[in-house]
């Protein structure tokens, strides 16, 4: 099993290979997802972060609020995504 991990408050300048090395001293990452802005393209300071299960609960409460390119990460455990009406 994978646990999907929410990563916010990324530096702008962060690559998915930067998460992917913090997250890999836990465990084996699957996937790393860095949103961006559909309209302009730029970086919207979160993303996403699939892992093993056994090392994604260490991840989390081993990253969340630490220092990551100068600005305090917020990591934990990604809520299901929910329906948004469409006007």
């Amino acid at each position: 099993m994978s646990k999907n991990i929410y990563v916010g408050n990324l530096p702008w300048s962060v690559t998915e290979d930067e998460v992917r090395a913090a997250f890999e001293a836990f465990g084996e990452v699957t996937s790393v997802k860095l949103i961006e802005d559909r309209e302009t393209g730029r970086p919207r300071g979160f993303g996403f972060v699939e892992m093993e299960d056994s090392g994604a609960l260490e991840a989390i409460e081993s990253l969340d609020g630490k220092d990551f390119g100068g600005r305090n990460i917020k990591v934990n455990e990604a809520k299901p995504r929910t329906e948004r009406p469409r006007w």
